[in-house]
């Protein structure tokens, strides 16, 4: 049975706990599920139908079980195994010591000004796919990066770390 990878936007330990989560994903159907860190990516398998109508049944399930729900985007397991295995980073020349950023898209769409965009030590990289690719050092300019990428593909969007999408990946 194909193995997905749903990031939730918007939730925290404070707005979601991942064991409600966990029961909400069972009770749609799905199996082997499983949650990765407290900031709603959910690991599970499912019958093989598109990713748009797995996120409607997650958000379903979610505003059944929660009486809310949050904006979903689903990934295969294998489509994640090939993004970390390609590295898009890797042809950008990114410092060692910046975070690097996977932001999700439902739909691919062209980005509003041209790639790469950056500013204060934070770049907006590559799109690939539905994918968007940054990286930014820390600085006192606060969050920079995602200041960017809203600028550049709207807030309907999640972004996790390069390091979430590994562990979800192997999740």
């Amino acid at each position: 049975m194909p193995r997905f990878v749903a990031f939730l936007r918007g939730v925290s330990p404070m707005n979601a706990k991942m064991p409600e989560l966990k029961k909400c994903f069972e009770a749609a159907g799905f199996t082997n599920v499983r949650t990765v860190l407290s900031s709603g990516n959910v690991v599970f398998d499912a019958r093989a139908r598109s990713e748009s109508a797995l996120e409607r049944k997650c958000e379903a399930a979610m505003h059944e079980a929660l009486g809310r729900s949050f904006f979903t985007f689903v990934r295969p397991v294998s489509h994640l195994r090939e993004l970390l295995a390609t590295d898009p980073f890797a042809v950008h020349g990114v410092p060692a010591k910046a975070k690097r950023v996977v932001s999700f898209l439902r739909d691919a769409r062209a980005p509003k000004v041209a790639l790469p965009l950056a500013q204060h030590e934070s770049a907006v990289l590559c799109m690939v796919g539905r994918e968007v690719f940054s990286a930014y050092v820390p600085t006192d300019n606060g969050p920079v990066f995602m200041r960017l990428i809203e600028t550049t593909f709207g807030k309907d969007i999640t972004t996790r770390t390069w390091d979430t999408v590994a562990k979800c990946a192997a999740a």
